[in-house]
């Protein structure tokens, strides 16, 4: 811990520090989150050939499934490296995907080239969604008003519902993520909250336009999807050997695809949140995420990994200006909210109680492939107030 010239706590086997949400550490310094990944890796048999046979069997019922119908599953795409890889491993695989996009209106020209060259060098068909751009700034405004981390929250939970609804508008059972636990670890719940409810919420208090084209995910119609529709959601990457390096050099080998310079900078309002808001409004950076992640796999060394964590992260030249003249905030403006105190979600209306209630139920739904094993591994338990 010395080599890593800290006063801090830090995990023994990754980077992650006291800081982070709800840690703990055992008596030789390992934290619980590595723990988890153990336990992870030991259930799904990630990367193994027990992990290589578990989902072998599930393509085999994805393509039992979609038996006479003209896709089998769905990939939702963004231009990253991990749902790109996903693409052509679903073809590798013998699948027919249909891949969806969710488009926020805030992608980049890189990630937008990145979906095109992929998809029409494996002929796969792309459903996209496009929300009206005044509505998804003005929940991206109403976040950054109501001073919580979770910025780019809708985003992700409307990517979800646009996959479910393109699943049942094709009668389709399976719908791929290209999540990895190996390679991004599974994000402590801290600064990392969403749902329905809270999305809702802060926009009907900070909000001025009407959502009609935004995908809210309320939580019946999650019921919906996880127990009626029975949707499944699979996550390959919790059961084979992945490799996020060498995915991108076998994508830009070939597809000339193009990388985009960090983790979830394809798009530019997750470049905003992840570069320059969490770390200077909230002192926070989930790089620690994807860097103790390549410190469990041995890509990194502990002090390499810190060394970088401990510089600033890469931002856009013109990010920051982009962001204050889309959204209408004065320079004034903006440094104020920058400035002043921060919230966090549970200060909101959202879901959260409901979920810890069901833990029994999304526990069953989970074992079944029926919601995430992250969501009920981050949701369903009750935690400790991150102290402000």
């Amino acid at each position: 811990m010395d080599s890593l010239k800290t006063d801090l706590k830090v995990c023994s086997k990754c980077i992650y520090d006291e800081r982070v949400p709800s840690i703990t550490f055992d008596e030789n310094g390992v934290c619980n989150y590595c723990h988890q990944i153990e336990e992870l890796k030991e259930e799904y048999g990630t990367g193994t050939k027990k992990g290589e046979e578990k989902f072998q069997e599930i393509v085999e019922e994805i393509k039992k499934a979609g038996r006479g119908k003209k896709y089998d599953c769905i990939v939702g795409v963004s231009g990253g490296t991990d749902s790109s890889y996903m693409l052509y491993l679903a073809k590798k695989y013998g699948l027919r995907p249909l891949a969806v996009h969710y488009d926020n209106t805030w992608n980049t020209a890189i990630s937008t080239q990145n979906i095109r060259k992929v998809l029409e060098a494996l002929d796969i068909d792309l459903y996209t969604y496009v929300v009206d751009n005044q509505e998804a700034d003005d929940i991206l405004r109403s976040f950054f008003l109501a001073d919580v981390a979770e910025i780019d929250a809708a985003t992700d939970l409307a990517l979800a519902e646009v996959m479910y609804r393109a699943a049942w508008k094709y009668g389709i059972k399976y719908v791929l993520e290209g999540h990895s636990f190996i390679t991004e670890g599974i994000t402590p719940i801290g600064r990392n909250y969403f749902d329905g409810k809270y999305i809702q919420a802060i926009h009907k208090q900070f909000g001025r336009e009407p959502l009609k084209s935004y995908p809210l995910m309320t939580f019946s119609r999650f019921l919906f999807w996880s127990m009626f529709a029975r949707i499944k959601k699979i996550r390959p990457f919790w059961y084979i050997d992945y490799n996020k390096e060498d995915a991108r050099a076998f994508l830009e080998r070939e597809y000339d695809w193009k990388y985009y310079g960090g983790h979830h900078l394809e798009n530019r309002i997750a470049a905003f949140y992840h570069g320059i808001y969490i770390p200077q409004k909230f002192k926070l950076d989930l790089r620690n995420n994807t860097l103790s992640a390549l410190v469990r796999n041995g890509k990194l060394s502990r002090e390499e990994a810190w060394a970088e964590y401990n510089t600033p992260p890469t931002v856009e030249k013109e990010l920051l200006e982009y962001f204050k003249k889309r959204l209408g905030f004065s320079d004034e403006e903006y440094e104020n909210i920058m400035s002043r105190g921060t919230k966090a979600w549970y200060e909101y209306p959202t879901y959260k109680k409901r979920f810890e209630l069901l833990r029994p139920l999304f526990k069953i739904l989970a074992e079944a492939n029926l919601v995430p094993m992250s969501f009920y591994l981050k949701y369903c338990f009750p935690m400790e107030k991150d102290k402000k």
